[in-house]
């Protein structure tokens, strides 16, 4: 039975994504260090170990002493304007935190890997969709912070044989029955509208004149359903001898088009039955009309395809788990 360590398994993707696998009939463990993720979104069935994964003797401990054979990596820190304010930060985090990482790899033995990184590494791309062949031009420190990393996984794998996929994607959304998004601060659009519709923040729409039908920015999104399922076939595709990742392998991951701004509001207040209000305001800086991922790779090489590719089943998944929870997990 194939062992996994999820660090950053206690968040958002990660708990979800342990929850996948354990469904599939992994073994699962859990590395984080809980400052944003919570001790309640840990599945029931995984171990949990309390630690960051970038102390890397420690982490090379835990690999061996679990029997770990791949590790999928959905612990960084991912807020852009925290980012700009503190970029020391991300780079110490995210990229000297994923370098111990990636040493603790090879001291223990694991030779596979699944890095969830972030559309994010493409900046203002030329055109839309964006295919993996964009060229890589982050426009803020999280970006540039992913891109470094991948490119270190990249040369991990043709020096020392490290088996890998990266995952690039935009706005992740929806819940499980058991598992949803609870974050503070609160910076995604989908749990934001949900919060305007129970009275609990003021919703801001940052520009209504982009040259997009109604104005608004349009953006991918991915149910998180689907993207726990990209992550299990990425896992699948770095078992030894697998030809797909002879060479370090990057996949993007999309819902298959993009929504407007205004069309996920009015999506939600399908979901939720009741008019959310909003304000317009000026723009963002850096923000580009329409960002979407092109998918064909990732369901041409690893069988993936979006399997809740709405925003109906997503906002309806996010909804249902909010009422359950209106205060979020409770520790």
């Amino acid at each position: 039975m194939t062992r996994i360590l999820i660090t950053g398994g206690a968040g958002y993707v990660g708990s979800v994504s342990a929850e996948a696998f354990l469904d599939a009939g992994y073994e699962v463990v859990v590395l984080d260090d809980l400052t944003t993720g919570h001790r309640a979104a840990v599945p029931m069935g995984a171990t949990l170990h309390t630690g960051t994964y970038a102390d890397a003797s420690a982490v090379a401990a835990l690999l061996r002493a679990e029997r770990i054979d791949a590790i999928l990596h959905c612990a960084a820190r991912s807020l852009v304007s925290e980012s700009i304010r503190d970029p020391s930060r991300y780079f110490r985090d995210n990229v000297a935190g994923g370098i111990a990482l990636l040493d603790a790899a090879r001291a223990g033995g694991v030779e596979r890997l699944v890095f969830s990184s972030t559309a994010a590494v493409y900046g203002t791309p030329d055109s839309t969709p964006i295919t993996e062949d964009a060229p890589l031009r982050p426009i803020n420190p999280y970006g540039e912070s992913k891109r470094a990393f991948e490119a270190a996984l990249g040369w991990y794998g043709r020096a020392y044989g490290l088996r890998s996929v990266t995952l690039r994607y935009f706005n992740v959304a929806g819940a499980t029955a058991t598992l949803g998004e609870d974050h503070d601060p609160e910076t995604h659009l989908i749990p934001n509208i949900l919060r305007a519709a129970l009275g609990r923040t003021e919703l801001t729409v940052f520009g209504d004149d982009y040259p997009t039908p109604d104005g608004t920015c349009i953006r991918d999104y991915i149910d998180v359903a689907d993207l726990a399922d990209a992550h299990r076939l990425a896992i699948e595709a770095t078992a030894p001898g697998d030809r797909r990742t002879d060479e370090p392998l990057v996949c993007n991951l999309g819902s298959g088009g993009g929504f407007s701004i205004r069309q996920v509001i009015a999506a939600a207040e399908t979901a939720v039955g009741q008019t959310i209000p909003f304000a317009v305001g000026a723009r963002r800086a850096g923000d580009p009309p329409a960002l979407v991922a092109q998918s064909t790779r990732a369901t041409e090489v690893l069988g993936w395809r979006a399997a809740r590719p709405t925003l109906d089943a997503m906002i309806g998944s996010a909804w249902a788990w909010r009422q359950a929870h209106p205060d979020g997990y409770p520790d």
